[in-house]
């Protein structure tokens, strides 16, 4: 897959790009919805001889237009993001640069130097998509817009189980209510963050329970303070644990500004400070809690470590 990064105003031409079939959306967490969207792309491209293009922002519109709700912390993070539509054997990607003079386009200025201009053969997106300054142009502006240059597909809503719309909406809130485990039937995957162990206060093996502390790569949306069921995949395999996201209270008096997210990884004993790893949550088994003393927390840090092997014994994880 080739990454193209675009500024605006860009100086591409539309006889420098290949004939397209582009999907176009923001897409934070290239959820089932999403996948739905890219894959359509890929198929008209397979079917009229065009290559797959996916185009999509960066940062989040929200940042830079300074709306009430700012989606400062990402489902997938761009690099995530990248990896995702890689694995989905798309040609193209394009982002964007999402600036306020990105943002003031009309829909017709939008369409003519980011559709025609890029050769856009083929235009793909859900029915809620919307483009150009205010989100004033929609999938029914777009066949006016498109000066009859391209065709467009629109793909319709996706429902959860519970008849809701798959959306990043939806996948929000429920990391936000640490409600991991319901979270694959909508993102087609469990929710993963990535970062770098780091040295910490080390005070995990001094009680028999080591752990990774793990400093996250990107703005990651996180899971509530609590204790989750986890894996690790470090060197190319993935290890089972319990992960602690908090401010260990037994240990402190005084809250830190940012809460640690520390993993023990069952049967591990291996060095991997400053190896990068990817924190898979799976369920959420209980809230952070200041226990009266060294041997409480160890006894409870037992019944975590049972609960989550009982967890993947059962879900053959």
């Amino acid at each position: 897959m080739e990454i193209i990064f675009i500024n605006h105003p860009h100086q591409m031409k539309s006889n420098e790009n290949p004939e397209l079939a582009m999907a176009l959306g923001y897409f934070d967490g290239v959820h089932l919805g999403h996948q739905k969207v890219i894959l359509q792309a890929k198929a008209v491209a397979e079917e009229k001889g065009y290559k797959s293009a996916v185009m999509t922002f960066d940062p989040h519109p929200s940042v830079v237009l300074g709306k009430s709700e700012r989606h400062v912390e990402y489902i997938t993070p761009l690099k995530d993001k990248i990896n995702i539509m890689s694995s989905l054997g798309i040609d193209y990607l394009y982002v964007v640069n999402f600036s306020r003079e990105f943002a003031n386009l009309l829909p017709q200025e939008f369409v003519d130097q980011y559709l025609i201009e890029l050769n856009v053969q083929h235009v793909i997106a859900g029915f809620d998509y919307s483009y150009g300054r205010m989100g004033k142009g929609t999938m029914e502006t777009l066949l006016f817009h498109s000066r009859n240059k391209f065709a467009y597909t629109v793909v319709p809503k996706l429902s959860s189980n519970d008849d809701e719309k798959v959306s990043s909406t939806l996948i929000r809130s429920l990391i936000h209510e640490g409600k991991m485990d319901k979270i694959p039937s909508i993102l087609g995957r469990s929710y993963t963050t990535t970062g770098t162990v780091i040295h910490g206060d080390k005070r995990g093996r001094t009680i028999g329970f080591p752990t990774a502390n793990i400093d996250l790569l990107g703005e990651y949306l996180i899971p509530p303070i609590g204790v989750y069921c986890v894996r690790l995949f470090v060197d190319g395999i993935w290890y089972e644990g319990v992960c602690n996201i908090g401010y260990k209270p037994t240990f402190n008096n005084e809250l830190s500004q940012k809460p640690s997210i520390e993993v023990h990884i069952f049967n591990f004993d291996q060095d991997i400070y400053g190896q990068e790893v990817t924190v898979e949550w799976h369920l959420h088994l209980r809230k952070e809690q200041k226990f009266s003393g060294i041997k409480e927390l160890i006894a409870q840090i037992e019944k975590d470590k049972k609960k989550a092997l009982d967890y993947f014994d059962k879900n053959n994880v």
